[in-house]
């Protein structure tokens, strides 16, 4: 095999392949395993006679991620409690130019609320979604990556987009400053204990699932309603370590809170935020999942730091108490 001259297609093409099989499987380490897979094949192709790089990387890609995925499928039916995939480090990756119908947005979305959206879809369905709107994929190679005919892949990719609909509007969400407010202000009301302040911070459909995947303490059910969210938190409040410290982390796009018991990860906490309210708790707890949170402090310069080496800065100074939410936990 001849090396083709010029930049390698796949270090160019390798953020947004990494952040394809991330959203395909949910997890950083198994993501990190299928584009690694993709540069052996890339290494071994006949490089000068592939047309188009970007769209043959992205359909082997896809390929390994449905035969994990489908490997997978018993274990992922079985697992214990609500799941919830592992928190993503890395930054996100800019979307293709050319992602049609203008879906940019949704390109270009990591967040924890998106990727259960994607689990209502089934594999094929989440894998040709995900080729056309990230990757703005024609139909060609789409049904190169499922094996399917380009009018089955249309189909596929029309009942994708019906099911996502289904689930309803996408919410507008809030800037990253009222998002680290609000989840800032409702650790600082949950630890104080106080239920009329967690009330006003929580929209009344709220929902929380706190993922702990058999290995970790952890509601094994979703709960719905503000009500019970409030109550669950009010509850666990008295059974939490005295010491727990939580740490600003940014994951999957958006601010967050990276909890440590004694320098070891406890778990991280994620939220929705929309029209001033927390829509959405998500709990990450199943050890296997916090591998990549270190309590060490990121210092500044260049860009952020790759998988396995991100690490939760330290909280801001406590601010006086104000009858606005706080910026940080308290």
């Amino acid at each position: 095999m001849q090396q083709a001259a010029g930049p390698d297609p796949f270090l160019a093409q390798r953020p947004r392949l990494l952040a394809l099989a991330y959203r395909m499987l949910g997890a950083t380490g198994e993501a990190e395993e299928m584009v690694q897979e993709t540069w052996l094949r890339w290494q071994g192709a006949e490089q000068a006679g592939i047309a188009d790089p970007a769209a043959w990387l992205a359909v082997v890609t896809t390929r390994l991620c449905l035969d994990r995925l489908r490997r997978q499928q018993a274990a992922r039916q079985a697992y214990p409690g609500p799941w919830l995939p592992e928190p993503w480090l890395e930054e996100v990756p800019a979307p293709a130019e050319a992602a049609p119908d203008h879906r940019l947005d949704r390109a270009a979305d990591l967040s924890i609320a998106f990727l259960l959206l994607l689990e209502r879809l089934s594999a094929p369905e989440r894998a040709a979604l995900l080729l056309r709107d990230a990757f703005g994929a024609d139909y060609a190679a789409i049904a190169a990556a499922l094996g399917r005919t380009e009018a089955s892949c249309r189909q596929l990719l029309h009942r994708a987009r019906e099911r996502l609909r289904e689930a309803g509007p996408a919410r507008r969400p809030a800037s990253p400053a009222a998002h680290r407010r609000l989840l800032g202000a409702f650790l600082a009301a949950a630890r104080s204990g106080d239920a009329a302040r967690l009330t006003r911070l929580l929209a009344e459909d709220a929902r929380l699932l706190t993922d702990g995947g058999g290995k970790a303490q952890a509601a094994l059910n979703p709960i719905f309603g503000a009500q019970r969210v409030l109550r669950f938190a009010l509850g666990v409040r008295r059974r939490l370590p005295p010491d727990l410290e939580a740490r600003p982390l940014a994951f999957n796009g958006q601010p967050g809170l990276a909890l440590f018991l004694g320098g070891t990860p406890w778990g991280v906490l994620g939220a929705e935020v929309t029209e001033g309210r927390i829509q959405a708790l998500y709990l990450v707890r199943n050890p296997d999942k916090l591998h990549g949170i270190l309590p060490a402090a990121v210092t500044g310069g260049g860009g952020g730091a790759s998988l396995g080496q991100r690490a939760a800065l330290p909280p801001a100074p406590p601010k006086e108490r104000t009858d606005e939410p706080e910026t940080e936990p308290a």
